[in-house]
């Protein structure tokens, strides 16, 4: 999979999404069009091109990206063990958050559920479709709530 395809998933599958490019990076937004701007959502996954946010991944390596999804307390439990605390992600961790195609916590927001796959491969990727949908999800019921 590349960034390309992965945008046109996530765009091309869940409903109003908005994206926003900055630094090279691209953030998806549920967008329910009601004139929310962009910078007043947080997004509900990102794909990171470079180390300018963090350094963990190495993503200055040419070709290298990491998609990045927020997810729930629950997911991220059944995923990591429901003994693995978030706020324990990051260098002490164990993980190698260089490594490709491998579903891990993101290095820096798995304290906030936020889990991370650098170069997703089909197969992968495959398995991380029900991790957009349940962001994307979780995305349209905050705003549901606030409205």
């Amino acid at each position: 999979m590349d960034e390309t395809s992965i945008t046109e998933y996530i765009t091309g599958t869940l409903g109003r999404v908005d994206t926003v490019d900055a630094n090279g990076d691209r953030f998806f937004f549920y967008d329910p069009g009601d004139g929310l701007p962009p910078d007043h959502m947080w997004p509900f996954a990102t794909l990171v091109t470079s180390d300018f946010n963090d350094t963990a991944s190495n993503l200055n390596r040419p070709g290298v990206y990491r998609l990045n999804i927020g997810v729930s307390k629950q997911t991220f439990g059944s995923l990591f063990g429901s003994e693995s605390n978030p706020a324990d992600v990051g260098d002490e961790s164990g993980y190698d958050f260089t490594v490709l195609d491998q579903l891990m916590p993101h290095p820096v927001y798995g304290k906030m559920y936020w889990v991370c796959v650098l170069n997703p491969g089909t197969a992968t990727f495959e398995s991380v479709q029900r991790l957009l949908a349940e962001a994307y999800g979780m995305a349209v019921a905050r705003h549901t709530k606030k409205g």
